[in-house]
């Protein structure tokens, strides 16, 4: 089947880029009575007035509010998890990979649930942070249509430069909410974000209709469950009620280690609003992360293994003793994360900040993740199972930018302690860097002075 948007429609006409970006820049910069202001859409405009109140950065990236494991959970139990594939099969018919736009059902927050569609153009927006998990509201990113559509309670289109946040205005985006076909609850949102024909008309009919036809479904579906429901009821059944009480469900503490740029690691723990923060030693940072990273156990020996190498002779008595005082500790400011032994074990997830930037390059968020990267993972430890994590975060983060990053991002990466004298990364900086450009100077100089030490 052929793709919607494979097609080229003429774009309604518009206020010039150059104006637009002259009535944004007076905005941010403090003079909201600009008289350029007066030529932008209404729409937008007053967008533009609430992300300023809200004091929404220019240049700042979305906020990730879930994590790889709550997204999972939260999207599983999601009314529209139920009509994601007629949102595919309307949206992005044929190959995705090659449809020229990138597809997004959010929540009714601004949450990005899902997000797929073309390859090219899911890498290059997911440097701005336009990933799963990302609160692309109003209040978090500004002007963009997700979070206005929700906004406004209407389908809406942004262009280019009518974003406020400067880090999104390459593109432009339709997006329309959808509701609960009996409250009018908003449930979520729907989103086409690309190039022009991402803002045609054809493609804000397009995405109306998808929002129709999904209302419609969840409409039909509901229905067909209550008729079930009768059936089964209007049946005489021999067995007794239950008796069982339902279970009771509470929001769990959530853990997270930090490793990355520092040595003394930070256990945070969030509880029911509040956090608490903890500097671990190194030897315990070593042991929670080896545990963290190897979820279904270690024998003893094994742990040994990864936390002492070949230092300790007496490592199995050594690692005893260091366990017993783990246990010490973590009785005292996490009690759910005691180990627990045969093998050795967490029972509760522990995340930590470096499988947290390896979820984002999986997720095609490089920008984020360049932003999350905060040096190496617990630099000073010779723990083996802590060098294999260290080497793991360092060559997926490069090879995921040098493959795919944009030169903005990688350019950012240049001016790491990882990507520093990294010459490959350089001379891909200045392949992609326009032949005019003032930033490729600065890129020659670095070259020569590696090839000069080389």
């Amino acid at each position: 089947m052929t793709s919607p948007w494979s097609a080229r429609f003429e774009v309604a006409p518009a206020t010039s880029r150059l104006l637009i970006e002259r009535a944004h820049d007076e905005l941010v910069a403090g003079n909201p009575e600009d008289h350029r202001l007066a030529d932008i859409r209404p729409l937008v405009r007053e967008s533009w007035r609430r992300s300023l109140q809200s004091f929404v950065g220019a240049e700042d990236l979305p906020p990730l509010d879930l994590s790889a494991e709550e997204l999972e959970q939260y999207r599983r139990a999601h009314p529209l998890a139920s009509v994601i594939d007629m949102v595919r099969a309307l949206l992005l018919p044929g190959t995705p990979e090659d449809s020229g736009v990138a597809v997004a059902v959010g929540d009714a927050a601004g949450r990005l649930l899902w997000v797929e569609g073309d390859r090219r153009v899911r890498s290059l927006t997911g440097d701005m942070g336009f990933v799963e998990g990302a609160n692309w509201s109003e209040d978090a990113v500004g002007t963009a249509a997700p979070g206005t559509a929700l906004r406004l309670d209407r389908s809406v289109q942004i262009r280019g430069a009518e974003h406020y946040n400067r880090l999104v205005q390459p593109w432009s985006c339709t997006a329309a909410p959808v509701h609960d076909p009996e409250t009018r609850r908003i449930l979520g949102v729907i989103d086409v974000t690309g190039e022009a024909e991402a803002v045609t008309p054809q493609a804000q009919l397009l995405v109306d209709a998808t929002v129709r036809a999904v209302e419609g479904e969840l409409l039909v579906a509901r229905l067909r469950a209550r008729a079930q429901d009768a059936a089964r009821a209007s049946r005489p059944s021999s067995r007794p009620p239950s008796s069982r009480p339902s279970a009771r469900t509470t929001e769990a503490d959530r853990f997270t280690l930090r490793v990355l740029g520092r040595d003394r690691a930070l256990l945070e723990v969030a509880r029911e609003g509040t956090e608490t923060v903890t500097e671990l030693s190194p030897r315990h940072a070593e042991l929670l992360l080896v545990l963290a990273t190897h979820r279904q156990g270690l024998s003893a020996e094994r742990l040994g293994d990864l936390v002492y190498g070949e230092d300790a002779g007496s490592s199995a008595v050594t690692l005893r003793a260091e366990m017993v005082r783990l246990r010490r500790a973590l009785e005292r400011t996490a009690p759910a994360l005691v180990p627990a032994s045969r093998p050795y074990r967490l029972t509760v997830e522990l995340e930590t900040d470096a499988h947290q930037v390896l979820s984002l390059l999986h997720r095609g968020a490089h920008r984020v993740a360049l932003a999350a990267f905060h040096g190496d993972v617990l630099p000073d430890s010779v723990a083996p199972g802590v060098a294999e994590v260290r080497e793991t975060v360092r060559t997926s983060l490069r090879d995921a930018l040098m493959t795919e990053a944009s030169v903005d991002v990688l350019l950012a990466f240049a001016d790491t302690d990882l990507g520093h004298d990294d010459a490959e990364l350089l001379e891909l900086c200045l392949r992609m860097l326009p032949a005019r450009s003032p930033k490729r100077a600065p890129l020659v100089a670095r070259l020569e002075r590696l090839a000069a030490h080389g």
